[in-house]
């Protein structure tokens, strides 16, 4: 069903639906009394639900709420021109299986959604089933499934999907621990979940991991994990979905994103050069063309107005230069942050210590990463200066365990973390870390300044 009430963009909707899917069933609903009225008629039957979040009669949280009470089992896919990460956020935390901006809608992305938010649907059904219908599910499902212990974390049980997708036979999986289809860098964090999904008795569990077939080649999952009574309190089920793919697009998305913000920036920054900067030049040199025919009591004018021109160049280049770093691509990693450390710090405003490991002076090996790591150190600088009230700063850039990392530590005001309060800054700075498939944590409390550690696998990085 497609509740909407743009007879255009439903078009648009019916359009894909066809193209990609035979014959399919669309029933159309233009408001939210339609909707309540197909869904409460038992001659209708419906595999999902697509929802527009603005509706005549009902729009935003509240239509969310009750179109999930109405639905019940079948799945919600948000379809909607509202980019609010937070909102998004906060509706998949309420049930909602998708949540798809119409700007940018395909029919390929529209089609992998209901595909998905269906097969998810039915999947989390099933494990809430009984131990009958349970068993029957985790033979005959598509995807790959398994049992296995806490305890000794240890497979007790895997389903025919799971030896087709991992190629380990049954009985080598029933020799292995869950760590053996994991890359070993992920080891502590897996048992790290594990450990503290027994500690508070967890219930439900999601995630996303990394997995290893026999062959040694790397992809992405999404697990779902919940407990079942077979023999002992201690076995765990999980199913697991590929999302390889699905994560490329997400990076493919991010480096779109990325690309446009640094086109944005050099066309910015090279404007102010060329430009602005050449009229000031101008401007300057028909001021002293004026310098011999003024008085001596028009001097300190003069004298004035040619500092002020002098300033608007230095600080106009100095702009131009952090929007557009030309220089990133000539210098090493090293040679970038400490020119980008002296342009900040050119007043002495503060006692910048900034230690860089050797091994990092290689400048072929981390070129690729360069431009991102200045611009997320550029942004926490940026927030330092304007929030922290800060007078040293540390700056720590080194490589273990195949991971590189830069810390930033201010001796400024801190401040109480709320995740759903994080600017646009931040925004970018999590975008470009995520990118290279990479963590940001973040330390800090009032009174006691501001840790950020940026966490990048060496061997996992993007090709541009």
């Amino acid at each position: 069903m497609v509740i909407e009430d743009n007879p255009g963009d439903f078009t648009i909707i019916e359009e894909f639906i066809i193209e990609s899917i035979d014959r399919p069933e669309i029933t159309h609903a233009e408001n939210f009394k339609q909707a309540c009225s197909l869904l409460s008629d038992p001659s209708y039957s419906f595999d999902v639900i697509l929802l527009d979040l603005s509706l005549p009669d009902k729009d935003g949280n509240e239509l969310i709420e009750e179109m999930l009470v109405l639905a019940h089992q079948i799945p919600v896919i948000i379809l909607t021109g509202y980019s609010n990460i937070d909102f998004a956020a906060k509706a998949i935390s309420q049930g909602i299986d998708d949540y798809l901006l119409k700007d940018e809608l395909t029919a390929t992305l529209l089609i992998k959604s209901i595909t998905y938010s269906i097969e998810r649907k039915k999947s989390n059904a099933a494990l809430k089933e009984s131990e009958k219908r349970y068993s029957n599910l985790f033979h005959f499902s598509p995807q790959p499934m398994w049992v296995y212990d806490t305890a000794t974390f240890r497979f007790v049980e895997v389903n025919n999907a799971a030896v087709a997708k991992y190629g380990f036979s049954e009985e080598e999986f029933l020799k292995m621990t869950i760590f053996d289809i994991r890359p070993k860098e992920d080891a502590d964090r897996v048992k790290s979940i594990v450990d503290e999904i027994r500690k508070v008795n967890q219930d439900f569990y999601t995630g996303k991991f990394r997995h290893l077939n026999k062959e040694g080649q790397i992809f992405e999952v999404e697990i779902y994990s919940s407990p079942i009574s077979i023999d002992k309190p201690s076995l765990r089920s999980v199913i697991a979905y590929d999302i390889t793919e699905k994560t490329l697009y997400e990076q493919l998305i991010t480096q779109a994103i990325i690309k446009t913000q640094e086109e944005e920036r050099y066309e910015i920054g090279s404007e102010l050069h060329d430009n602005i900067c050449q009229i000031l030049a101008m401007t300057q040199m028909n001021l002293d063309k004026l310098k011999e025919s003024l008085s001596i009591e028009k001097m300190p004018w003069y004298d004035n107005a040619k500092n002020t021109l002098v300033l608007a160049l230095e600080e106009i280049r100095s702009l131009s230069h952090r929007l557009a770093p030309a220089f990133y691509n000539e210098l090493t990693l090293e040679e970038s942050f400490r020119k980008l450390l002296k342009t900040f710090n050119a007043a002495k405003k503060y006692k910048i210590t900034f230690d860089f490991q050797d091994e990092l002076k290689d400048k072929s090996r981390y070129q690729e990463m360069q431009l991102n790591l200045y611009r997320i150190l550029q942004e926490q600088l940026r927030n330092i200066d304007k929030y922290a009230q800060a007078t040293e700063i540390k700056i720590f850039l080194f490589i273990k365990k195949d991971n590189l990392y830069m810390t930033t530590v201010d001796n400024g005001v801190g401040f109480v973390m709320d995740p759903e309060k994080h600017g646009i800054g931040f925004a970018n700075m999590q975008r470009r870390v995520e990118f290279f498939k990479g963590d940001i944590e973040i330390n800090t409390a009032p009174g006691q300044g501001c840790k950020i550690t940026i966490t990048i696998p060496l061997d996992q990085n993007p090709k541009e």
